[in-house]
């Protein structure tokens, strides 16, 4: 759980892998949107494209000050300097706007995943796989967590492609593995990345960044026979 930023993600698949060789038959990726209700982007006027990157820039600086989910729409139009009418045409709530900021940096790691080296791409056992997969998301929570928190708390992490495209590929690498119910464990899997939990475990219980890895990667090796 981000370029210059983008909106949109790719194309809608509902959080479904895309067929194994997709990477090396020149296809155009079909991952990522973070919402899949969301419309289809369209040619930009060049005062709207403008006051796009000057909405997510105010708000990318106001998330980075403290919690995202206590930043509110009327902060950002303020910070922005546009209308709060402006403001709610492209964006309904903060949710969209962090989704928004957090596309491009999801994007990157499904990319790497369908297609990038190993252990994180393909080439790699399950376990090693798994292993590099909990060690990229701990990275992007480290780095991104203040959007991960306005765009996927509670129940709506489970609505986003995002959470899809993460579930389908851990519960391939377990099937690979042989682990008996890849549909049972892969949320289990994924739950230690929840926003929340991160926040917990770094900031109320103290644990650095490489504890929380490294426990993930043990865990990982053993559910994935590695």
């Amino acid at each position: 759980m981000t370029d210059g930023v983008s909106e949109s993600g790719a194309n809608r698949t509902n959080g479904r892998v895309p067929p194994r060789d997709a990477a090396d038959t020149g296809r155009e990726l079909p991952v990522l949107a973070l919402q899949p209700n969301r419309p289809a982007p369209v040619r930009e006027r060049a005062d709207a494209a403008r006051n796009r990157v000057r909405v997510l820039t105010a708000a990318e600086r106001l998330f980075a000050t403290g919690d995202a989910r206590n930043v509110t729409m009327d902060e950002i139009a303020k910070e922005a300097g546009v209308g709060r009418a402006t403001l709610y045409r492209r964006y309904p709530d903060i949710a969209a706007i962090a989704t928004a900021l957090l596309d491009e940096h999801e994007r990157r790691l499904q990319e790497h995943i369908l297609s990038g080296p190993p252990p994180l791409g393909p080439g790699a056992s399950p376990a090693e796989r798994l292993a590099a997969f909990c060690v990229a998301m701990v990275d992007l929570l480290e780095r991104h967590l203040h959007l991960v928190l306005g765009a996927e708390t509670g129940s709506a992490r489970f609505a986003t492609g995002a959470y899809g495209f993460w579930r389908a590929h851990v519960r391939m690498l377990l099937t690979e593995s042989g682990a008996p119910d890849p549909d049972g464990m892969a949320d289990g899997v994924l739950a230690p990345f929840a926003p929340e939990v991160y926040l917990f475990q770094r900031r109320t219980l103290g644990l650095a960044q490489h504890r929380v890895t490294e426990a993930l990667v043990w865990s990982a090796h053993r559910l994935a026979g590695g």
